[in-house]
């Protein structure tokens, strides 16, 4: 394994831990003395993600990773919390069992993550994703959203028109 410092081939394994589908290994350069990360996993298929316009391409974590932390940027969320649910997304599309994934089920499953680990993060997310239009859209969003956070509440029957003040007034803004 190189040292991603020193480009050093030799590196010693100073924890080991096994994280579901994969080992965690925390490394140490034998010549810079470095300390890195490293992941190993079982070579799985490969999945396809099926894009809208039908065109097909190989499922990349690393994107998948990109776009939650790109939603959770600047929100107190421990460390490691994107990483894990990136993870069990993974995991999730996997078990399926199939080859071919459409993108927006993938994308459900990021909406449901990020729902429950930070409302703003999911907001943000959904506002890329869903391709709001304009801010009623977006705003019907969070309606939705804070209604399925009171399960003793009804259903509205109607959208209900809030005011500035009642707006502010949630916790999560």
């Amino acid at each position: 394994m190189k040292c991603p410092f020193c480009g050093g081939a030799e590196s010693r394994v100073k924890d080991s831990r096994d994280i579901g589908d994969a080992i965690h290994r925390r490394r140490e350069c034998e010549q810079c003395k470095g300390r890195f990360s490293t992941y190993e996993r079982v070579e799985k298929f490969h999945l396809m993600v099926i894009k809208q316009d039908q065109r097909r391409e190989a499922f990349d974590r690393q994107k998948l990773y990109v776009g939650i932390r790109k939603a959770c940027e600047k929100r107190p969320l421990p460390a490691g919390e994107v990483e894990k649910a990136v993870e069990e997304i993974e995991q999730e599309l996997y078990r399926f069992g199939k080859q071919e994934i459409p993108s927006d089920v993938i994308g459900e499953l990021v909406m449901e993550h990020l729902r429950q680990m930070d409302k703003i993060a999911y907001i943000r997310f959904a506002s890329v994703y869903r391709s709001f239009g304009d801010v009623e859209t977006m705003f019907e969003e969070m309606q939705k959203l804070l209604n399925r956070e009171k399960p003793d509440s009804p259903p509205p029957d109607h959208m209900a028109v809030s005011t500035e003040a009642e707006i502010y007034q949630a916790d999560d803004f």
